[in-house]
């Protein structure tokens, strides 16, 4: 089922997945299968490798996609330059180490920036990302130029290969 290049999309019902869901639609993570690995950035490592049981949960939901156009060996040499990298926490553009999408992006460079969202169906900003931001001593990064899971699944050059996978799917 997984195959080497498959982008692994994350419905999480963390606290912290809800509110990404919410400002960005279906997609709280993203990771990617290389060579028996998962590589992607999480708020607790930064940037790593992982082996398939460690990485799939069973209160979460995975979507497979893949890009046809992919340079396997590229994107494994980028994949790996970045393990290590510590978690990009304010989700600025210019903060130190990657978020997930931003380490997709970074090593798949396919996909644009799009203005940041934090809000939800009420506020501009919703209570989750003014408590989170006001924790960090920083202003929530509205508009600025990222990158967020369910943007990237919705790029016209992924193909979706699957939904709705649970861990025991894998």
């Amino acid at each position: 089922m997984l195959e080497t290049g498959d982008l692994i999309f994350v419905k999480d019902p963390s606290d912290m997945g809800q509110a990404i869901q919410a400002s960005t639609g279906n997609y709280s993570h993203v990771a990617i299968f290389l060579d028996g690995f998962i590589y992607h950035a999480t708020g607790e490592a930064g940037v790593v490798c992982q082996e398939p049981v460690d990485f799939f949960e069973s209160d979460r939901v995975y979507d497979l996609y893949r890009y046809p156009g992919i340079d396997l060996k590229e994107v494994k040499k980028k994949a790996e330059s970045h393990l290590g990298a510590p978690y990009n926490t304010s989700f600025y553009p210019d903060g130190t180490g990657f978020y997930c999408s931003q380490y997709i992006a970074s090593i798949l460079p396919i996909f644009e920036t799009i203005p940041m969202k934090f809000g939800d169906k009420e506020q501009e900003i919703s209570p989750f990302w003014l408590d989170y931001y006001r924790e960090l001593g920083l202003a929530v990064p509205l508009d600025q130029p990222g990158t967020n899971p369910s943007q990237l699944s919705s790029s016209p050059l992924l193909k979706c290969k699957e939904r709705n996978l649970h861990d025991s799917d894998f």
